[in-house]
């Protein structure tokens, strides 16, 4: 049986460069596959293989102290979901463009949001009442285009890195004196977010302890979340019950789908949603127009702006 483990913290690492040597050698050592990046505030990692060789990764990394009460997530997938092991040393372990902002100790980040169980979401809402709390996507918008929470606020930004110059937009003061919570895949956007929010003159800020996956694993398709999760591997997007709908919009006919495909002409590359009578066209309409006039795919290629 094999899975894909999913984890990360913020805790000062004094040898970034030993550690990634040490985690490659022992993802080696198990077969593992995935993506691991190592900064001097911490390690965020997501690797697949077989259940016993990653039960033995959990084990041997949590022997690192630092590292001793890191929370491990298990999701469905398997090794070959990544094309190859990638262990890096990068100045952050999520690219927001604010290492500079970042602050960690042993307790973890300085200075972001409270967390709340998937549980104390709803109690929060109960409390507070719905007027008063917003949800707000901490993803780039093609993954909201899938699945989000209902109705959050979606900020249009295509890279973590751009959240920084959208939060100084005027549309987001009027959230500013609201209960906000936060929201991304695992968590570990959230934790940057919420700093740079509250930096900013968010008041009340809150993120999801596990983000969407734990708060799926506890409500499935039955509270406040809606449509599928964006996954950054070979499968593209998860569903937490047969009972989720799309509301994805297919670029070609606008039929609801969760499918991503990519634009087939190389130049373009496009991520679109494409429902699967539309499937098969396998251009993007820019691309198909381009066909159309009688142009290949290379001379398309060769036209279209760097």
């Amino acid at each position: 049986m094999q899975k894909i483990l999913l984890y990360y913290t913020f805790t000062p690492i004094a040898d970034p460069e030993a550690l990634r040597l040490w985690q490659r050698t022992l993802c080696e050592s198990l077969n593992l596959k995935g993506r691991i990046l190592i900064a001097e505030h911490g390690i965020n990692g997501t690797v697949g293989g077989e259940l016993d060789d990653l039960k033995a990764y959990v084990k041997a990394t949590k022997r690192y102290p630092s590292f001793k009460g890191m929370a491990f997530k298990w999701s469905d997938g398997a090794r070959e979901d990544f094309p190859k092991l990638i262990v890096k040393v990068r100045p952050e372990i999520v690219t927001f463009g604010a290492a500079d902002k970042i602050k960690v100790d042993d307790q973890g980040i300085k200075g972001g949001g409270k967390h709340l169980k998937p549980e104390q979401v709803h109690e929060l809402l109960a409390q507070k009442g719905e007027n008063e709390v917003v949800f707000f996507d901490g993803r780039n918008h093609y993954e909201a285009a899938v699945g989000k929470f209902k109705n959050a606020v979606i900020p249009n930004v295509s890279h973590s890195r751009d959240f920084e110059k959208e939060l100084t937009k005027p549309e987001y003061d009027k959230y500013k004196d609201k209960t906000v919570i936060t929201y991304c895949t695992g968590g570990i956007r959230c934790e940057v977010l919420t700093v740079l929010m509250k930096q900013k003159g968010f008041k009340d800020v809150y993120q999801i302890d596990g983000g969407i996956v734990k708060y799926g694993e506890k409500f499935g398709d039955e509270g406040l979340w809606e449509g599928a999760l964006y996954v950054f591997d070979d499968r593209m997007q998860i569903k937490f019950s047969d009972a989720a709908k799309d509301i994805g919009t297919c670029i070609y006919c606008g039929q609801k789908t969760s499918h991503y495909i990519d634009c087939l002409d190389a130049a373009c590359n496009k991520l679109m949603l494409a429902c699967d009578d539309c499937n098969d066209k396998q251009l993007c309409p820019d691309c198909l127009k381009q066909q159309s006039k009688g142009r290949s795919y290379a001379t398309a290629a060769s036209s279209t702006p760097a």
